[in-house]
């Protein structure tokens, strides 16, 4: 017997989500554009917030009630707002500028931001509760 994947409902979750988290990323570096030899701001804060709305997701009530719901603002929304590949080819794009103290402090900088917002939000929002989602 082959096991059943997931719901269709979740996977239309995960895909509207990553199209609407997708769009807002693209929209705010159209907005916020920056050079390839310069520091680049605008994946940085999309990165960082996007490590704090994630971090942030148990807490709400409605995202614990809803397995649609978590995995559409979850993987869907902020999996398609937050980038690793863009984060990574900037880095590159950076070194290859001759820019290697800025491509050091994007590269450090953004891990330790992301990991000091999900530490700092894990000590204020309270743990998840036990117990399934639907």
């Amino acid at each position: 017997m082959t096991p059943a994947g997931p719901a269709p409902r979740l996977v239309a979750a995960v895909a509207v989500g990553g199209a609407v988290g997708a769009l807002a990323r693209w929209g705010l570096t159209e907005a916020f554009p920056v050079s390839a030899d310069a520091f680049p701001w605008t994946t940085f804060a999309v990165n960082v917030t996007g490590a704090l709305a994630l971090a942030l997701l148990p807490a709400l009530p409605a995202v614990r009630r809803s397995r649609a719901l978590a995995v559409g603002l979850g993987p869907g929304v902020l999996g398609g707002y937050t980038t690793l590949s863009t984060y990574s080819e900037q880095t590159r794009a950076l070194l290859a500028h001759g820019e290697l103290a800025t491509a050091a402090c994007y590269a450090l900088g953004t891990l330790a931001a992301c990991l000091a917002v999900v530490a700092l939000t894990a000590r204020l929002v309270p743990p998840e509760p036990e117990g399934a989602v639907e």
